[in-house]
């Protein structure tokens, strides 16, 4: 596995469709929600296993703090250790940019995986898409 900073438009059409798969067709988020005005705004990611675009998620600076967003892997490589590649290179990403502390917004679901990588719960839970959240964050100097 290995993930790369999205910089062509094919890295950029293999982002928006992990994120279509997973978000989309999986979690039946509107396109309309899921493809929204941030990103071109926004630093995307987009991890490969071999060849195949599997996991995918973006970062954008939002009033001086990192806000981590779209974290998603697809079915075959859940549990593998693919959502920590790719964030950890975010957070690597975040550091060479400065940044001393992150944001997310996790489905509920993941929090745990949020909190196995020192992420913590911010917020009282909250809809997004009409799927539960919580923002967390973490500081990362």
């Amino acid at each position: 596995m290995k993930v790369e900073i999205a910089t062509t438009e094919n890295q950029i059409q293999a982002v928006f469709s992990v994120r279509k798969t997973v978000f989309v067709d999986e979690q039946q988020v509107p396109l309309e929600e899921e493809i929204d005005s941030f990103e071109n705004d926004s630093t995307h990611f987009v991890l490969y296993d071999g060849k195949r675009p599997s996991g995918a998620g973006r970062f954008r600076i939002v009033d001086g703090i990192g806000k981590v967003e779209r974290i998603c892997v697809l079915k075959s490589l859940r549990g593998k250790g693919a959502g920590r590649e790719i964030m950890l290179a975010i957070e690597d990403y975040a550091r060479e940019k400065g940044l001393s502390s992150l944001k997310l917004n996790a489905q509920t679901y993941a929090i745990p995986f949020y909190e196995g990588l020192g992420y913590e719960i911010t917020s009282e839970e909250f809809l997004d898409a009409g799927i539960p959240h919580k923002t967390m964050k973490k500081m990362i100097s």
